[in-house]
């Protein structure tokens, strides 16, 4: 006979039917570490209070893995349902229902569990659940302290504070380097402007105008905060390489002081001339051995450095040494006045060269063509060629519209030995006298005839 095996029905609370009931909270290693972190809860430290947390939450954001919305529930809780006591003693336990908030906040239910389950996975709150889940509390009507209450725990969240606090050191390091870096582009980016436009004036190769025109074009967009720190720095060695281009292409500041090449030609020490003025012959001793040497401190502290040796082709002189401190306090315009010390009588070269510089600054002549015309003719030569420029620019008959060309054009000419300062000076002179008296003739016709006896 074969035996058949049968299978008998199992009861009905056989442990192989069990399913566990829905609705609870599954545990993990992530839930019971909220846990502890919200006994351990002893409250804030003095003097950092539940605003000082809150504030390190929203200036860390994303680099702390808080997202807009996060922060805003965050927000939420911490200043509507928690108070000053509850992050001093107990635990701060938000109540409310998940309805409630929802709401209020003008979402579904199910987009506030999304939010609080992110909150949850990075450790900033903690549950502490009823039976069913639900979520209630009470607060002593006379102290306000909470007397029991189930929801979610916000006390995980101090235990990030030294997290927050490291995260935001980084991200404030990082913007740092991303602004000076991005000052670095813009600062090259004028350089490499101004040089052009110099070139521009001076009939250069078109070309060549036009392959830089091109190049500059490539790399010369907006600067946003979405670009990358590694790709604001890539973009500051490609200025840098063009701006070296283009000052060598030029012949402008291209000879190094520095690494085994030759200066440029500095100018030879002045000998004294026969003006009674004691002071306009210091500046004579004044020499530079590179391009930047005129501006190698902050701006506002001009100092003289050692004198190099001698070029050997010694520059013709431009006449600077027959201009005088009275000459020149004459002479500037009343922009150029306003860099200049109140005083005019106890104005020295130092303060001439200053004010040249900051003016020049104004007249959009650039770094590089200052720095040239300093190891041409002196600082002080230098600064009497901002003021010549400036002037040009203010006259009524053919100003100059570009005063970076123009001052560009009184170097070069300084190059050929062909600048004459002095008369340069001496023409504003004799055209300020000249305009002053044929104001005083104008005056003294219009007056009546009993009056100019």
């Amino acid at each position: 006979m074969q035996y058949t095996e049968t299978s008998t029905p199992q009861p009905p609370n056989h442990l192989a039917s069990y399913r566990p009931a829905g609705g609870g909270r599954v545990a993990s290693d992530r839930y019971r570490r909220a846990l502890e972190l919200g006994e351990a809860f002893t409250g804030l430290e003095p003097g950092f209070g539940r605003f000082d947390l809150l504030l390190l939450v929203k200036r860390a954001g994303r680099d702390a893995g808080f997202t807009t919305k996060m922060v805003q529930l965050i927000e939420y809780y911490l200043t509507v349902f928690t108070r000053d006591l509850d992050w001093e003693q107990g635990r701060p336990i938000v109540y409310q229902s998940l309805s409630k908030t929802a709401l209020d906040l003008g979402v579904s239910e199910r987009h506030i569990q999304k939010l609080e389950k992110q909150l949850f996975e990075i450790g900033a709150i903690g549950y502490v659940d009823s039976g069913n889940c639900k979520r209630y509390g009470q607060r002593d009507p006379k102290t306000g302290a909470i007397l029991w209450a189930f929801g979610v725990d916000l006390s995980p969240l101090a235990h990030l504070r030294a997290e927050l606090e490291e995260r935001l050191q980084e991200k404030e390091l990082y913007n740092r380097a991303w602004h000076e870096t991005k000052r670095q582009i813009s600062w090259r980016r004028r350089q490499i402007r101004s040089l052009m436009l110099e070139w521009r004036e001076g009939n250069g190769n078109t070309a060549e105008q036009e392959r830089f025109e091109r190049d500059y074009q490539a790399i010369a967009y907006q600067l946003r905060t979405h670009i990358r720190l590694e790709e604001l720095r890539e973009l500051l060695t490609r200025h840098q390489a063009l701006l070296s281009d283009l000052t060598a292409t030029m012949g402008v500041g291209s000879t190094k002081t520095e690494g085994g090449t030759s200066p440029l030609p500095i100018a030879q020490t002045t000998p004294r001339s026969t003006s009674t003025s004691a002071r306009s012959d210091a500046h004579y001793k004044y020499t530079n051995q590179s391009i930047y040497s005129c501006r190698q401190k902050a701006e506002g502290f001009q100092e003289s450095v050692a004198e190099g040796p001698a070029p050997n082709e010694p520059t013709p002189s431009s006449g600077a040494e027959h201009v005088t401190l009275k000459q020149v306090a004459s002479a500037v315009s009343g922009r150029f006045r306003g860099h200049l010390p109140m005083d005019l009588t106890a104005m020295d070269w130092s303060d001439v060269v200053e004010g040249a510089d900051r003016l020049r600054g104004e007249l959009g002549v650039s770094q590089a063509s200052w720095g040239e015309a300093c190891g041409l003719l002196g600082r002080s030569g230098a600064a009497l060629c901002v003021l010549v420029t400036d002037r040009a620019t203010l006259r009524e008959d053919q100003p100059a519209r570009l005063p970076a060309a123009y001052f560009r054009g009184l170097v070069n000419r300084a190059r050929r030995g062909e600048l004459r300062l002095h008369n340069s000076v001496f023409g504003l002179l004799s055209r300020s006298q000249s305009s002053c008296s044929d104001s005083s003739i104008a005056v003294s016709s219009s007056r009546p005839a009993s009056q100019r006896r």
